[in-house]
């Protein structure tokens, strides 16, 4: 197992800068997440490390070695690609191998680290069939399972799960997860999907514009964002923000969770009359679209309480549970 530093790591294209001074330190046997939107320079650094694209500048280490400019095969690091990458006419057995039998493993311990992964993934019954015999999740774990019988110091996910419906990949989340705990593998886990990152990080790397946002424990950043672009990133529906003037929460800008904006009774202190503009209906919950007096608001209500479109409500958003940024985006203490 390994450690994986970066440091001040730049990646140009052209005249374009696409990832700036990049600093990290990924702690043995940790699950670090990057994530960010489209352009924000998470695929590319996952490349640099795994040595798929050349640094511009900085250094990257895994563990005590500089492999900065070190070729794929000499960093010993594992990929799992978004595509699968699968050799259409190899079976099942031979894809999970092809790694090992290009580097010239005795037949004997390839046999073995392929039983291993085989009864790890739940493959041992696909192991004769062909990428084409076979579903997305199930090319995805033969996918896992290649990157596995290497057994390297570092796995590597680009965006694994981009290609699976949305109940596969909420099964497939908890594979991985349960997978990288079960093997200890130093991982870093690239996703576009907030909710995947929450879910699956030991720590998350939030990037925009090639530049790092924050970085820290899902639930850290959820509830203390460092600006007003991870505090709309992260979470699931989006913070709403506030600027100017509302219900008593004064004159800056302000963020407030949807869970935090409450259905309360007519006549309550602060409360801040508003018409229900959409209903989302997602069973236990449901997000209700709100109209304010032209300020938009989403507040998550019980599912078996949301009121029909049209109807005029009351709202309270508790100043204590807000946050506050200033002209810059910054959030501000206090």
């Amino acid at each position: 197992m390994a450690t994986v530093t970066f440091e001040r790591v730049r990646k140009d294209f052209g005249g374009l800068t696409v990832v700036h001074d990049f600093d990290l330190e990924v702690a043995d046997g940790e699950l670090v997440v990057l994530v960010g939107g489209s352009g924000s320079g998470k695929s590319t650094t996952l490349r640099m490390l795994a040595g798929l694209e050349e640094v511009t500048s900085g250094a990257i280490r895994i563990g005590d070695r500089d492999v900065t400019h070190l070729p794929p095969r000499d960093r010993d690091v594992a990929m799992v690609f978004q595509d699968y990458a699968l050799y259409p006419h190899l079976t099942v057995r031979d894809n999970i191998s092809l790694g090992l039998r290009l580097r010239k493993i005795a037949p004997a311990e390839i046999a073995r680290r392929v039983a291993w992964a085989a009864d790890v993934l739940g493959l041992g019954e696909l192991l004769d069939r062909k990428p084409k015999q076979l579903s997305g999740g199930q090319r995805q774990r033969v996918a896992m399972g290649r990157a596995m019988v290497r057994e390297p110091a570092v796995f590597l996910f680009d965006e694994p799960l981009s290609n699976l419906d949305a109940q596969l990949r909420g099964q497939m989340r908890g594979q991985i997860a349960g997978l990288q705990r079960r093997l200890g593998t130093t991982t870093l886990y690239v996703t576009h999907d907030q909710v995947e990152a929450m879910t699956l990080a030991d720590r998350l790397v939030i990037l925009d514009g090639g530049r790092i946002q924050q970085i820290g424990a899902p639930l850290a950043v959820y509830q203390r964002p460092v600006n007003r672009f991870v505090a709309g990133f992260i979470g699931t529906p989006p913070m709403n923000f506030v600027d100017g003037p509302l219900a008593g929460l004064g004159g800056a800008s302000w963020g407030i969770r949807p869970e935090d904006v409450v259905l309360v009774p007519a006549g309550t202190p602060d409360a801040l009359a508003a018409e229900v503009a959409l209903v989302e209906l997602l069973g236990a919950h449901a997000h209700l679209h709100l109209d304010a007096g032209g300020q938009r608001l989403i507040a998550v209500v019980p599912g078996g309480d949301a009121p029909p479109k049209g109807t005029a409500v009351h709202v309270r958003l508790d100043p204590a549970r807000a946050h506050r940024f200033d002209g810059a985006g910054t959030r501000m203490e206090g």
